[in-house]
């Protein structure tokens, strides 16, 4: 227990130090802003709404949430800006929270999706370090066969968290990867298998039909494996990850968000928008380069550090 709350802790400290940029484009814009007005008027609104649209937030999301303070404000008389940042942070963690607790099931199957250059191969090494740490036993998959050392790069990651690749030579039928490595885990009875999905084919319909393939295998082959579709972005490429992230919901359905690069980029808001404008739950995300950076996402634990409160 003791292990479980220092290691929680020491990733806090990770996510504080890991989300200072993001922390100067919003949060201190706040307190800075908080700290001129003093008093809450018009154009108390007006800058807040800049400095969250700025920190790519997203129009519409900013709208809301300033339309929703602005009530509160009048309905509650509340004339002192200092009270604006709970409030503030409330509304926040209210947007990035979920409903459904994520529990991993045993056997589990992860299709990791994005497109290419977001770290998607990358994230599933990471995750099976992750999981690989809570005891469980883990297989990864290199079905992005379409790429030039994808299946490679991933067998770096194999060894370096112990943990076994199927692949196939590059150019093979992603679907006859998946489909190995599916009778794999299920004779060796694997807690996870992650599998690795292409980034890029030659349209939105190739990758759907390829997609949808490897979903027909997984449901033939293993229907008792609990399935997830996580889709994998970069928080550095801005509002890009709003429109990526509506294309694969539309053409394959995703059931989680993996956000990466959270500590490369001073428009963190970008989290907020994601999460506001899709209704997809954020599962992960990535503040660093360390193959432990990437950590369940916990909404207040990340609303605290956003806002460098403990």
């Amino acid at each position: 227990m003791e292990n479980k709350k220092s290691r929680k802790k020491g990733f806090f400290s990770r996510l504080v130090e890991g989300l200072g940029k993001a922390r100067q484009g919003l949060t201190e814009r706040v307190d800075e802003l908080i700290k001129y007005y003093r008093e809450i008027d018009d154009d108390f609104f007006d800058e807040l709404e800049e400095i969250l649209i700025v920190a790519d937030v997203g129009v519409n999301t900013t709208m809301e949430i300033v339309d929703e303070l602005r009530e509160q404000v009048k309905e509650n008389k509340i004339g002192d800006a200092e009270k604006i940042r709970n409030l503030l942070k409330e509304k926040i963690t209210n947007v990035l929270a979920t409903e459904d607790d994520f529990e991993v099931k045993s056997p589990s199957i992860f299709l990791v999706v994005g497109v290419n250059g977001v770290g998607k191969t990358t994230t599933i090494g990471k995750l099976a370090n992750l999981y690989k740490t809570q005891g469980k036993s883990v297989l990864m998959a290199a079905g992005d066969t379409f790429r030039a050392a994808a299946a490679d790069q991933l067998k770096i990651w194999g060894e370096r968290t112990g943990v076994q690749v199927i692949s196939q030579e590059e150019g093979s039928d992603p679907a006859a990867v998946i489909f190995d490595a599916v009778q794999a885990a299920r004779s060796r009875k694997i807690d996870i298998l992650l599998c690795d999905t292409a980034g890029r084919l030659h349209s939105k319909k190739n990758l759907m039909k390829e997609l949808e393939k490897i979903n027909r295998v997984i449901d033939r082959e293993y229907p008792d494996a609990h399935k997830e579709v996580l889709l994998v972005l970069d928080a550095t490429t801005g509002q890009n990850a709003v429109t990526q992230a509506k294309l694969f919901k539309e053409a394959v359905g995703i059931t989680g968000i993996v956000l990466t690069k959270l500590d490369g980029t001073a428009k963190g808001g970008i989290i907020i928008a994601v999460k506001s404008e899709l209704d997809v739950p954020i599962r992960f995300i990535g503040v660093g380069e360390q193959v432990d950076d990437l950590q369940p996402f916990v909404p207040e634990d990340f609303v605290d550090a956003l806002f460098g409160d403990d």
